[in-house]
């Protein structure tokens, strides 16, 4: 098993749940998150401020600059992690920086709380 962690742009989280969806994972949990790379602030996210963007404005501001972010977890069998990380680039991916992130982590073990399934039973899809 394996749990994929993806830092995504506000922006793309819909659209990404959708493809997610689509693409038969429909069980993950998502959080707002605050972060940042080592990009500088460029000309674009200027641009973006002044066309009212809430995440080029934020950068903006005085101190350190977090970006407001979604993460998105996803526990899945070993077998579908390409798919999913396919998923997840295909959507995300502008080429431009802030673009995000994606992690793949190992997971030891995972137990259903309502049945005691344990491991692979305990995770919601699995594609065949």
């Amino acid at each position: 098993m394996k749990e994929v962690l993806a830092i995504i742009r506000m922006n793309k989280m819909n659209e990404t749940k959708q493809a997610l969806v689509d693409a038969g994972f429909a069980s993950f949990t998502a959080r707002k998150v605050n972060g940042r790379g080592k990009g500088k602030v460029d000309f674009q996210l200027l641009r973006g401020a002044a066309e009212g963007h809430e995440e080029a404005i934020s950068q903006l501001s005085p101190g350190p600059r977090l970006v407001p972010k979604r993460m998105i977890k996803i526990v899945v069998a070993d077998t579908v992690v390409p798919t999913i990380v396919k998923t997840i680039l295909d959507v995300n991916r502008t080429g431009n920086p802030g673009d995000g992130k994606v992690f793949v982590l190992p997971v030891r073990e995972a137990v259903r709380i309502r049945t005691g399934e344990r491991d692979d039973a305990a995770l919601d899809e699995t594609i065949d």
